[in-house]
């Protein structure tokens, strides 16, 4: 599911025709028969993407994500020894070509490890963090 927000994401990005490339090239090994197809579908929800932000549209984007979320899904459901894959493309080529913010809104996880000794105090987050009181 997150490569389907990743991908919409990516779109509005800088590095989109890098990202775009190495979408509609693993298409096009796992799909052959529909990667120009898919290539074309690229460009015209990137047009829909970039109007979706510059009119403040998120229920549009969010709409668009959950087209490729299930899209995606299906072709998982069809062979899911695609997963890996899909995965490395992720973290390899889509999660790459976000924003700081949407690679934090990705949810990736975080693991922190800490030791407190004597009445010392230790604190830590994954995003913000606000300490009040004493």
């Amino acid at each position: 599911m997150t490569a389907g927000s990743a991908l919409v994401g990516a779109m509005a990005a800088d590095g989109w025709q890098q990202a775009r490339a190495a979408v509609v090239d693993w298409w096009r090994r796992r799909r052959p028969d529909a990667a120009d197809e898919v290539g074309s579908e690229l460009a015209t929800l990137r047009t829909q993407v970039l109007g979706a932000r510059e009119q403040s549209d998120e229920d549009t984007e969010q709409a668009l994500a959950g087209t490729w979320r299930l899209r995606l899904q299906q072709l998982l459901n069809e062979d899911p020894a695609l997963a890996g894959e899909l995965r490395r493309l992720l973290d390899e080529h889509l999660t790459p070509a976000l924003s700081d913010d949407e690679q934090a809104a990705q949810g990736r996880p975080v693991i922190m490890k800490a030791a407190a000794h004597d009445s010392s105090r230790v604190f830590m987050a994954g995003r913000d963090q606000h300490i009040t009181g004493s």
